[in-house]
């Protein structure tokens, strides 16, 4: 009898124990920060994209244009650029180094720009850096998925 419950009680450990394991602070405060840097793209104000972003920001759009932070405040505190709706389909972390974070992944944008409205599904990498104890966005670098083929009858 002993056996028997020893036995259920390993089991249930094991069984358990992935929902028991914390995700990593480091992740968890990355994605409160991300989550704060789209809402301040959607509704922007200069001083919390100012706080948010990188001073050595690199922002490279899926069509080719290169930002930098001012740049890149500029065009949507002035509505040059106007993110309309930004919903991640995927978002993952990594951590390379000490005070770097890679954050990769699938996200649909609808930004209203010069030009009209873009509606797309990017693919992307992206850089955090831990400066001063505050994780700011330093590089962002997406592609345009095409959209996707009817299916055949």
């Amino acid at each position: 009898m002993k056996t028997l419950i020893l036995h259920f009680l390993l089991l249930s450990l094991f069984t358990l124990a992935p929902v028991c394991v914390a995700e990593d602070p480091r992740e968890a405060a990355l994605r409160t920060a991300d989550d704060a840097r789209i809402a301040a793209m959607k509704t922007p104000a200069r001083e919390k994209l100012a706080a948010i972003l990188s001073d050595e920001l690199h922002y490279a759009h899926s069509n080719g244009v290169l930002d930098t932070k001012s740049s890149f405040i500029e065009s949507l505190t002035s509505g040059r650029l106007k993110y309309r709706d930004y919903a991640h389909e995927e978002r993952k972390f990594t951590f390379p180094a000490p005070s770097i974070a890679l954050m990769s992944g699938r996200t649909r944008i609808n930004v209203a720009n010069e030009t009209g409205i873009v509606e797309a599904t990017l693919l992307y990498l992206s850089v955090w850096r831990e400066e001063q104890g505050q994780w700011r966005f330093l590089a962002w670098q997406s592609c345009r998925l095409p959209p996707p083929t009817p299916a055949a009858k």
